[in-house]
């Protein structure tokens, strides 16, 4: 499930395309001002940056020079009322990967995601394959298979073992594993991370997914 980080202080904006994008599948996370959306973006739990220009703090030109200044190859689409010519240069030449003016169809905006997000996606079919021990994990397909056996999960519990599968011995919270299977603005106080590891238990073996007391849940790698 791709992620996507939405930079935005008009709320009613915001709310537009988070509800817009969770109806297409995707996980998403709303911040309001430029230090933040450095902070979320940097981070490496999101696949794609919706920046507004006119955020308050650093606005979206410093946000996105900051970026590219540090590396940060996450894919950015500039999503503002500028419409000048010079503006959109300014915004691809500054390493903006597109530029959609308001107002917007969000029909054509989720057009343009999709078509970075597959961009971003290797080609080569043995890196849409995650495996650790006797599991495997099918990226293109959504499989997943222990052993010799197919399992069937839902898609949170994909997006939990996926989660799990990338980050193999290592410890991860559960708002961490919140962040990216539900997204950063779910209840933090929810039981549902453990509920769900506990279902990923009873599919994939109980003494695969370890406890932290503390902490939080790691992968037996």
């Amino acid at each position: 499930m791709s992620r996507i980080l939405i930079a935005e202080d008009e709320s009613r904006i915001a709310s537009f395309l988070e509800k817009g994008f969770k109806a297409s599948g995707f996980t998403t996370s709303v911040v309001s001002n430029g230090d933040e959306a450095i902070f979320m973006a940097c981070s490496g739990d999101f696949d794609l940056l919706i920046l507004d220009i006119g955020i308050p703090g650093k606005n979206g030109w410093v946000v996105l020079a900051e970026l590219r200044g540090q590396g940060q190859q996450l894919p950015v689409i500039i999503l503002t009322a500028r419409d000048s010519i010079k503006d959109k240069v300014n915004g691809l030449e500054g390493g903006a990967d597109d530029y959609v003016t308001k107002p917007f169809k969000f029909e054509e905006l989720l057009a343009r995601v999709r078509l970075r997000l597959r961009n971003r996606q290797p080609k080569d079919e043995d890196q849409m394959l995650l495996s650790l021990g006797d599991i495997v994990l099918d990226l293109r397909t959504r499989q997943v298979k222990v052993g010799n056996h197919s399992i069937e999960l839902s898609a949170k519990e994909f997006a939990l073992t996926e989660t799990f599968m990338r980050y193999p011995g290592q410890v991860l919270t559960r708002q961490q594993l919140l962040s990216h299977a539900w997204g950063y603005d779910y209840d933090p106080y929810t039981n549902i991370v453990d509920v769900y590891v506990g279902y990923l238990r009873k599919k994939l073996g109980g003494n695969r997914i370890e406890t932290v007391r503390g902490m939080g849940y790691r992968l037996r790698s």
